[in-house]
């Protein structure tokens, strides 16, 4: 029954794939299905075979519609995947797919990539799903990694723990962050957490505001609430008093000026897929601003009616051409 899920799930995605030819009906198995256990994986692994299929496929949305129909499978797939977890071609699909699945049996089986003798690096899967888990164990295991960065020689380990740890809005955190931003030499790890030293801070303020403590969150609201300090808008800047003596009193209170145009900013969720039970979605998003956009994955969970935000996987960037800047110098003769 578990390769007839499999199959009717993913076999949509085979269709580009050239056919081959016509063969006529194996002959039937002579043991009786009765004495074959349901939860041994078959001689040929025919689950990373097939995932391998869609994955080589010359679709080039291939991957991305796939992980959508893992996640709509929901936790019936985990042993499929987990048996996909030991081949190398489909060990980092397998395990993204365990992440965004979430439940007990698929963090057992990434918690245990930990050590996982490979040279895959699949560490960084763990510890993006430790997002969801909003306790002090969870929180300070993706804390040692951001510390311990320089020596991590796979910068995406970091990276996706520094994109869990986004998940959060405790502004207690923000001294230690700070504080280990100040011993970390590799650069561009310094401006990621800068990044999420932002994220966490505006959005702990806005959902300790009125307007952020709002009920009902919806998908979109949590979406948008993960990227408020890109979407808020600018402060009122005061205009000073004119001067004594310049037609107008000293006494005059400060007025205030139109605040600066916002560069302009967009966050549109692509695609929506929701867990059998409709308590997880996945959504595809992207993110564009004047400079750049980029494609993040979002797993949210439903807790008590409203949507939170468990894990972020940030996917490709691409950055925008900028326009050449004028030349400073003095003007020619």
């Amino acid at each position: 029954m578990k390769s007839r899920l499999l199959v009717s799930v993913f076999c949509c995605f085979l269709a580009t794939r050239p056919a081959p030819a016509q063969q006529p009906n194996p002959p039937a198995p002579t043991t009786p299905a009765a004495q074959q256990p349901d939860d041994v994986v078959q001689p040929g692994d025919w689950a990373p075979e097939l995932m391998d299929a869609v994955l080589t496929s010359p679709n080039p949305d291939a991957r991305e519609l796939l992980l959508d129909a893992a996640f709509a499978a929901g936790p019936a797939i985990v042993p499929q995947l987990e048996a996909a977890l030991k081949d190398d071609r489909t060990a980092e699909f397998a395990a993204q797919s365990l992440a965004f699945i979430g439940g007990e049996k698929a963090f057992e089986i990434l918690a245990g990539l930990v050590n996982d003798p490979r040279d895959l690096n699949l560490r960084r899967f763990f510890y993006g799903a430790l997002g969801e888990f909003q306790n002090p164990k969870a929180t300070q295991v993706l804390l040692d990694v951001v510390a311990r960065s320089d020596a991590e020689p796979d910068r995406t380990v970091t990276e996706a723990a520094i994109l869990a740890l986004t998940t959060r809005s405790d502004l207690s955190l923000l001294p230690t962050l700070r504080q280990t931003g100040k011993k970390l030499k590799d650069i561009v790890i310094h401006d990621d957490l800068d990044n999420a030293l932002e994220v966490i801070e505006a959005r702990g303020h806005y959902l300790a505001s009125p307007e952020g403590k709002e009920e009902g969150v919806s998908v979109e609201r949590a979406v948008r609430t993960y990227f408020y300090p890109a979407l808020k808008p600018p402060p009122a800047v005061p205009k000073p008093s004119a001067p004594a003596g310049k037609g107008s009193t000293a006494t005059r209170s400060a007025t205030t000026q139109p605040p600066p145009a916002k560069p302009e900013v967009s966050v549109e969720i692509r695609r929506l897929t929701f867990s059998p039970d409709k308590s997880r979605a996945m959504a595809h998003i992207v993110f564009e601003d004047p400079t750049a956009l980029a494609n993040y994955d979002m797993v949210l969970q439903k807790q008590y009616g409203d949507w939170t935000l468990a894990s972020v996987w940030l996917g490709t960037e691409l950055e925008k051409p900028q326009p050449a800047p004028r030349p400073t110098g003095p003007p020619e003769n």
